[in-house]
């Protein structure tokens, strides 16, 4: 993000953001993308946030910070794998025009920012035909891999890239699958989303 910032680029793209970790009450394990994303005036195309985090604390340390999270073609914040997470989302746009057009406006009325610090999340489900639907077998996934990296005496950066490694070896690869299709899709919507903003420069 703070390349893509000094580089001019207003629309980033990635798989799911960081936020808060499970357990983050006492291990005060936050990550760094939530303070970006409300101080980097840069779009972030996410399929929400990597369904091993807390999303529900996430999302909360979302809104605390003043990121508009904005849904796209949903009204619920996607869950990494999942579309859906049951946690509601207050905007929704259908279009990439109008995803453009909240870049624009975002932080107007929303926020009292001043334009170079306006910041906001477009949140793009992952695509229905790679969706993990068992959001059951997926949670005993980050479980048991939340249990490895404590054996293991995980901490720090390193957690984030064990727990993925990790399920996605105890989901025989279809969580890295997931990951690189809804990767793939985000990419592609940013793309579009950058070429309405820019049309209209």
């Amino acid at each position: 993000m703070i390349a893509a910032e000094m580089a001019g680029i207003h629309v980033f793209a990635t798989g799911g953001i960081g936020g808060v970790h499970r357990g983050a009450e006492n291990s005060m394990d936050i990550s760094a993308d939530l303070t970006e994303l409300a101080h980097t005036p840069v779009a972030v195309v996410c399929a929400g946030a990597k369904a091993i985090l807390d999303l529900p604390r996430t999302l909360e340390v979302l809104e605390t910070f003043g990121v508009p999270v904005v849904g796209y073609a949903t009204n619920d914040f996607p869950a990494f794998y999942s579309r859906e997470s049951g946690l509601q989302l207050v905007h929704r746009v259908e279009t990439p025009e109008e995803a453009a057009k909240v870049m624009r406006h975002s932080g107007d009325r929303e926020t009292a920012a001043p334009a170079r610090e306006r910041k906001r999340a477009s949140c793009s489900p992952i695509p229905p035909q790679r969706e993990l639907s068992s959001a059951r077998r997926i949670e005993a996934f980050i479980a048991a891999a939340l249990r490895a990296a404590e054996a293991a005496g995980v901490r720090g950066k390193s957690v984030t890239p064990y727990l993925l490694q990790e399920v996605a070896r105890l989901s025989g690869g279809k969580t890295l699958q997931a990951n690189i299709a809804l990767l793939v899709s985000n990419a592609t919507l940013a793309g579009q989303i950058a070429v309405s903003y820019s049309a209209r420069d």
